[in-house]
């Protein structure tokens, strides 16, 4: 965003704006929001996961039961991407942004846990957490620190201390419903929010890709900021279609500093 044309300056004080002004801001954030920081998104061309694999081959809960060897191949360089990526200004920016009480809440569709490195407190994962695993028979849930290793150096599929059973890590495949606790704050979120501000997300998936549609039912206001149109985009009271690292923080030191 070098340069921002004069249309482009206006748009981002009208964000701040609303930004200011919102009681209850609340951001929804999707795989785009980190890309920036090298984490591969899913249905960019060429680039995006689902132009490499059919996601229900190997990101499949069905897959994972049948084959969990396949998924877990499939896996592996994923988690090695995300466990050594970092945030980037978009995340530092909505981090700031509810630092400086601005911002009420973070919905994220990320596993990546970086607005968690950025800072925020308040983030809910809807499509699940790499921070734990569940053993597919007996249930037992476990930490995934001390598995990470042997799996990324070895290829050493985890398994349940208890009864043996294959670990699952806690995170949405397809086939899967969201977590009840997640979604259910998801959805009280969309209910009371004044302003929603979706980052990096197509609005493709549901049912998530609903939420800003209930948010703008209720007279919230939305700003979006993707690099492509979604179906919201004629309803939005502004679409920034440009690289989120740049406009967010753009759009944050407007609201902090004037």
């Amino acid at each position: 965003m070098t340069l921002p044309s004069a249309q482009t300056i206006s748009a981002l004080d009208f964000a701040a704006q609303l930004l200011r002004q919102a009681k209850r801001a609340v951001a929804l954030t999707g795989a785009g929001i980190s890309t920036p920081s090298g984490i591969p998104d899913f249905r960019s061309e060429g680039t995006g996961l689902w132009s490499r694999d059919e996601p229900m081959e190997v990101a499949s809960l069905y897959t994972f039961r049948v084959a969990p060897e396949r998924f877990y191949h499939w896996f592996r360089p994923l988690v090695k991407q995300i466990l050594n990526a970092q945030p980037n200004p978009a995340h530092l920016a909505l981090a700031e942004l509810e630092q400086a009480k601005r911002l009420h809440l973070i919905l994220t569709q990320n596993i990546d846990r970086l607005h968690q490195k950025a800072g925020s407190q308040h983030v809910v994962e809807m499509h699940g957490t790499l921070a734990t695993l569940s053993c597919t028979q007996c249930f037992r849930r476990e930490p995934s620190d001390p598995y990470v290793e042997p799996f990324l150096e070895q290829g050493i599929i985890p398994r349940c201390p208890q009864c043996g059973g294959i670990l699952k890590p806690d995170v949405i495949l397809f086939g899967e419903q969201l977590p009840q606790k997640a979604w259910l704050e998801a959805q009280r979120a969309a209910r009371e929010c004044d302003l929603m501000l979706v980052v990096g997300s197509s609005l493709e998936v549901m049912p998530v890709a609903g939420l800003p549609l209930q948010a703008l039912d209720r007279g919230a206001h939305l700003i979006i900021i993707n690099n492509t149109p979604t179906y919201l985009s004629v309803r939005a009271d502004l679409v920034f279609l440009e690289d989120a690292a740049q406009v967010l923080p753009a759009i944050v030191e407007r609201v902090l500093y004037g």
